[in-house]
């Protein structure tokens, strides 16, 4: 049964006293900002790294599910970690962390060593996303959050509207290798802030590990992900692909019982008895799933199925790219004044169309139609994002905070492998049905089949969104057996 005490929540006031928030900030928006561009921008590259590595869609798309898959695995560890080590030590971590594995990237000649530079990777990753809104919920007062939240949206959304253009012309001129390498200045940087801005925020009280939680984590959620990675290689009825799920789901839910009867969970997972928190987290995994989904399937389209040049890729992709940022920016500041009702509706109704838009794309769509379909998706996709996100954070205090930013992060991460992965498993049982022999119809039939997954995701999310109710702050938040 769920409590909440009546003592009121004073608005004007941080959790934690930060002299300079927005400079104890920086180093973590560079963190995800580079977390979120290295998770969007190889998108762009696929059809080129198949080509120059010998690899198949189905191989390549790894690079793309194994790094969220690390950080799902690296994830539900962050309000432990935070328990043991400080704000500045993990952050400096992370930072570095990514700095060896773009190094490790950059100088790769294999698909296997560059994968493992990928995973490298998303253990930094993993690390500074949830701490990049658990610092701002504790740093800023309740009145600012959606303003701050808005930020941190801005900068996560930021990264896809600049990375497809930048990858793009980096591509034109250079070789792949230049993706990586262009991240170690920008992480320098942000290393830079660590150690000269950054406190800490959290009570370090070196919890004992709970080893067998972890390993039902990495083995649960490892599990999930690679079965339905591999579906799209081995075909949904492939035993590897069953025996993969049914283990995933099995682990998942021995782990899940243990965390609801440990007395120190590793993950909180009791921050799912607050409605307001389970409707939110939903709809930001299912806006996720749709971002991701969506910038998988266009920049391929737009070469195999419209037969144009990388470059002119990531121009055609710029204008969406910076209609998600903006729309960001702007949809935390809604949230101060509407609340998350109104624009999550709308949100996931103007992605629908967009999300249809691309379903009916065809070899001979103009640059002007998938350039609108873009944007109407990133249009809506973040309007939705933001006030959903601070809607679920806001229903938590007290240290379930922590534990809902973790377990949010944590399952967006891995629907957005999820969703990756299922798009790649429709774009090949789309262009299997094709019956022609014209390469880029059959790719195109492909994506058609992906986008509808797209269309789905969108339907789900405004479903949801239904339940939205007026939030309602308390001091803190308690849950009886």
């Amino acid at each position: 049964m769920e409590q909440v005490s009546s003592t009121p929540i004073n608005l004007d006031k941080a959790r934690v006293d930060v002299r300079h928030p927005m400079l104890a900030m920086i180093s973590m928006w560079v963190g995800a900002f580079i977390g979120m561009f290295s998770e969007t921008s190889l998108n762009i590259a696929l059809p080129s790294l198949m080509k120059s590595l010998g690899v198949s869609t189905a191989t390549v798309q790894w690079l793309v599910t194994g790094y969220m898959l690390v950080i799902g695995i690296v994830l539900p560890f962050s309000s432990f970690l935070t328990k043991w080590f400080t704000t500045r030590q993990l952050i400096i971590f992370g930072l570095a962390d990514f700095i060896v594995g773009a190094v490790v990237a950059a100088t790769a000649s294999t698909f296997p060593v560059l994968l493992v530079g990928r995973m490298i990777q998303g253990i930094g990753t993993g690390i500074i996303l949830p701490l990049m809104f658990t610092v701002a919920m504790s740093i800023f007062p309740p009145h600012k959050l959606g303003a701050a939240m808005g930020t941190n949206a801005l900068v996560i959304m930021f990264a896809p509207a600049i990375g497809p253009t930048l990858t793009g012309i980096i591509l034109a001129k250079l070789s792949w290798q230049w993706i990586f390498w262009i991240f170690v200045p920008v992480l320098a940087v942000g290393l830079i802030f660590a150690f000269t801005s950054l406190k800490n925020v959290g009570n370090i009280t070196k919890p004992k590990a709970d080893f067998l939680s972890m390993a039902e984590s990495v083995v649960g959620f490892s599990a999930i992900v690679f079965g339905v990675s591999s579906a799209s290689a081995q075909g949904w009825g492939s035993p590897i692909v069953i025996v993969a799920l049914l283990l995933g789901l099995i682990v998942l839910g021995l782990y899940a019982y243990r965390q609801l009867h440990l007395e120190t969970p590793v993950l909180n997972l009791r921050a799912f008895k607050i409605s307001a928190f389970t409707t939110g987290a939903l709809l930001v995994m299912i806006d996720f799933g749709i971002i991701l989904s969506a910038m998988y399937l266009l920049p391929m389209y737009i070469q195999n199925g419209l037969g144009l040049v990388v470059a002119l890729t990531g121009i055609i992709m710029l204008p969406g790219g910076v209609m998600n940022a903006l729309v960001s920016a702007l949809a935390g500041r809604l949230y101060d004044r509407l609340g998350a009702k109104g624009p999550a509706r709308i949100g996931f109704i103007i992605a629908f169309v967009g999300a249809m838009m691309l379903a009916t794309a065809s070899t001979t769509s103009s640059i002007a139609y998938v350039i609108a379909a873009h944007v109407i998706i990133m249009i809506g996709a973040p309007l939705a994002m933001s006030p959903s996100q601070t809607y679920a954070l806001n229903s938590l205090t007290g240290a379930l905070s922590a534990d809902g930013s973790t377990i949010m992060n944590t399952m967006q991460q891995i629907i957005g492998a999820i969703a990756t992965a299922v798009a790649t498993s429709l774009l090949g049982i789309g262009q299997a049905a094709y019956s022609g022999h014209n390469s880029a119809a059959t790719f195109t039939n492909g994506v058609h089949y992906g986008a509808y997954f797209t269309v789905a995701l969108t339907v789900a999310g405004f479903i949801i969104a239904l339940f939205i109710k007026r939030p309602q702050y308390s001091e803190d938040v308690k849950t009886e057996q």
